[in-house]
């Protein structure tokens, strides 16, 4: 990481702009003479058969730009949105059309769904809600600056993070301002949000500063804030210590990692630090019935023990491939990567064990399972079920 420019960042910084343009920190200072390139792929035999179950697109995908549109499945459906504003209904089973309307505008973030509606965010500082049955616009609230993030709703409220570090409580009947929760920005941060996570009456959110915090989501309230990373370091890109990655509850502990820091486990009920590991990552994690799974930035990927932190194993051979964060299915650990391939990866050892090509351009989201699929959105627009059966 030390051949970054130091021009590159004045110009970055002299134009007031705090936030990097890429969700990779590996492109921001790369050119064409990279010492560091991707890993060349490796043939593997498909232990494990993937199979595409259907496949849809929605226009413009992501338009390559660095925001945060993923697949979102509630129900017997997947919602997805594109960049130039379209927003989709899919039948789950069949990837059959449900609705689809365009919003025109420039989306950035979501969807989300919940309290009957889908969620969405944009580059203008608007959060517009949409009728989860059909479509139509059930109202827009203002927020503060653009949305890199996934709007969540739960008990008659909408939670979003936006980009200059502000958690919204929005009512989800009117679009009416409950609540909101700041947070200052450091003067340089990865250009990215982690979305909120709601759990009951708690909102759980990570910022740029390296910190967590917990509020009541009703009223907004501080339950606890904790630093995972304390920044370091004599320049402004040293002390990047973002939560780019979406934090992740599993029973009474959230999971949370850092870029340039650590990841932690920290008690959902007292906010207390149960554990540290050095660990930089921006992509977020995924987790199973007794591991954890990480792609650090060099995108090597990690099982660690969400008892005590220790890494399982560690597989290299995707490094710099620009990986989603990994997911389980069906007892299996799946990646994407920067040229549309999923690569399954063995969860007791994490040996490559198949790879499946689903799309022509890269797949950026983390894709999302339920009950036993695996849902894919790549930046181009493409949207496939995946399930896996045994050769």
């Amino acid at each position: 990481m030390m051949r970054f420019l130091i021009l590159s960042i004045m110009v970055l910084l002299l134009s007031g702009c705090g936030s990097m343009p890429s969700m990779n920190p590996v492109d921001w200072f790369a050119d064409e003479d990279n010492s560091e390139p991707p890993a060349e792929l490796i043939e593997v035999t498909n232990e494990l058969s993937p199979r595409v179950l259907w496949t849809a697109s929605i226009s413009g995908g992501s338009d390559e730009q660095r925001v945060k549109l993923v697949p979102f499945v509630r129900g017997d459906t997947v919602y997805a949105a594109s960049r130039n504003g379209e927003v989709r209904a899919l039948n789950s089973a069949s990837g059959r059309a449900l609705w689809s309307v365009d919003t025109e505008l420039e989306i950035s973030g979501g969807p989300g769904a919940g309290e009957g509606l889908v969620l969405v965010g944009t580059s203008n500082g608007e959060v517009v809600a949409l009728d989860v049955a059909g479509g139509s616009e059930k109202w827009r609230a203002r927020v503060s600056s653009e949305v890199l993030s996934v709007p969540q709703a739960a008990r008659g409220v909408v939670v979003v993070h936006t980009i200059d570090g502000k958690l919204f409580g929005i009512d989800a009947a009117t679009g009416s301002q409950k609540w909101i929760y700041d947070r200052s920005t450091p003067v340089l941060t990865l250009h990215g949000s982690s979305s909120p996570v709601i759990r009951g009456n708690r909102v759980i959110a990570g910022f740029a500063s390296g910190k967590l915090v917990m509020l009541d989501l009703v009223s907004g309230d501080l339950q606890w804030e904790v630093s995972i990373t304390a920044p370091s370091g004599r320049s402004e890109l040293e002390r990047m210590v973002d939560i780019d990655g979406d934090p992740l509850v599993v029973g009474d502990v959230v999971y949370v990692t850092t870029y340039q820091g650590e990841m932690a486990a920290v008690s959902i009920d007292t906010g207390v630090v149960l554990w540290r590991r050095k660990l930089s990552s921006y992509a977020g994690m995924g987790a199973d019935f007794s591991q954890l799974y990480v792609s650090d930035d060099t995108d090597h990927i990690l099982a660690v023990d969400p008892g005590n932190g220790a890494a399982l194993w560690k597989n290299q051979k995707l490094q710099y491939r620009k990986l989603t964060a990994p997911i389980e299915l069906n007892g299996t650990i799946m990646v994407g990567d920067f040229e549309g391939y999923l690569h399954l990866l063995s969860r007791e050892d994490g040996r490559l064990v198949g790879r499946v090509r689903i799309a022509k351009s890269a797949i950026s989201t983390t894709p999302i399972v339920k009950d036993g699929v695996a849902y894919i959105y790549a930046d181009g627009g493409e949207i496939a079920a995946v399930t896996l059966s045994d050769r």
